[in-house]
């Protein structure tokens, strides 16, 4: 049997750079890109003010999966530089108190669409890394760890899985209340796509599940619609990218149906869908995106493009049989993608607010 495929890199030599770009702005108020509606001027506030938790990092979404990376990088790296600088900052930031400015922020009028579905599925994202990183706590406790620390990261990330349930609670009902309405697919390579939004919202679910919770409702809310939506999508045309994309809708699509469908009838899906993966078609999705100017906010999301795409040919490559070529495709694509875009995780704040994330998607998932 050939032996597994190893990244090309390993997360471990990067990941304290990739914490330290976090922490770098985390608590970086401005410059800030606000989606806020305002229904009065007693709501002119500044990013602070309006989300004491998730103000820093250019935009909300962002200083969300900043924090996903760094519980990805205690869940992951025991032997983290900054681990104890990291527990320190994300206790002080998952309180009870901020937890409910930022549910109640949701609650306001003309807010329902507030970071719909991107933010919504990062959130889940976060609050899954939450829930996965107190479960191997709670494994390594059981196993009676030889060395207990005070104020344990099992005690800490209870509490932070606990102050969060609120803000999860809201984000799980958003998409309880709009999926039945979602008529269409978004199918952008930006931030609406639809597929990331209802892919990371089924990674929060299958984390729950692994603590005995169920969202059946949600559960099945997900898999109608990515089959409503996509079962019967064939030979994608690959007209990628566009200007501004950091995400594959194709890729991002097969990624949705990787997650939802059996495993059998996710290989007969995929199998129309990209019918000619093994001669590396359509050519536009293997050639990783130039970018032709890094202080540009919106053409620097090709760089994220090219790690998203590295993502998803990795996760799609090893759901493939052992010995099918097509997974070779997929490992020198994931490979071909990530070293055009990993480089350039650090330079300019435009993409150093968020590249990190994508890059320790990439090489980790």
């Amino acid at each position: 049997m050939p032996a597994p495929h190893r990244p090309h890199r390993d997360p471990a030599d990067v990941i304290d750079h990739f914490v330290a770009l976090v922490l770098g702005h985390i608590d970086k108020e401005y410059p800030h890109k606000l989606d806020h509606v305002m229904n009065d001027e007693s709501q002119v506030k500044g990013p602070k003010a309006l989300h004491p938790i998730f103000y820093g990092s250019f935009d909300w979404h962002s200083s969300v999966h900043g924090h996903w990376l760094l519980v990805r990088a205690l869940l992951r790296y025991p032997k983290l530089a900054q681990r104890d600088e990291v527990v320190r900052i994300l206790d002080a930031r998952f309180t009870a108190e901020h937890v409910k400015v930022e549910t109640e922020y949701l609650g306001q009028k003309l807010r329902v669409t507030f970071e719909r579905t991107y933010g919504w599925g990062w959130f889940l994202k976060l609050a899954a890394e939450v829930l996965l990183l107190q479960r191997s706590q709670t494994v390594k406790h059981q196993l009676r760890d030889p060395q207990p620390q005070p104020n344990s990261l099992l005690e800490s990330s209870a509490r932070w899985r606990s102050v969060l349930q609120p803000l999860t609670d809201a984000f799980l009902d958003r998409y309880l209340k709009y999926l039945p309405k979602a008529t269409y697919p978004i199918r952008v390579g930006v931030h609406q796509n639809a597929a990331f939004g209802l892919a990371l919202a089924w990674d929060y679910i299958q984390a729950a599940a692994l603590q005995g919770v169920a969202y059946d409702e949600l559960t099945r809310l997900i898999g109608s619609k990515a089959r409503a939506w996509y079962l019967t999508d064939e030979n994608y045309h690959g007209w990628e990218p566009d200007g501004t994309d950091f995400l594959s809708p194709g890729l991002m699509e097969a990624e949705l149906m990787r997650r939802v469908l059996p495993a059998d009838e996710f290989l007969a899906w995929f199998g129309k869908f990209l019918p000619r993966l093994a001669d590396k078609q359509p050519a536009a999705m293997f050639e990783p995106a130039f970018v032709s100017d890094r202080t540009d906010g919106q053409i620097t999301h090709l760089d994220g493009l090219n790690l998203s795409r590295s993502w998803c040919f990795r996760s799609l490559g090893r759901a493939l049989p052992e010995g099918d070529p097509r997974r070779a495709v997929c490992e020198a694509a994931y490979t071909q993608h990530l070293e055009a875009a990993l480089p350039h995780v650090s330079g300019d704040y435009m993409g150093e607010h968020w590249l990190a994330t994508f890059a320790l998607l990439a090489m980790t998932e």
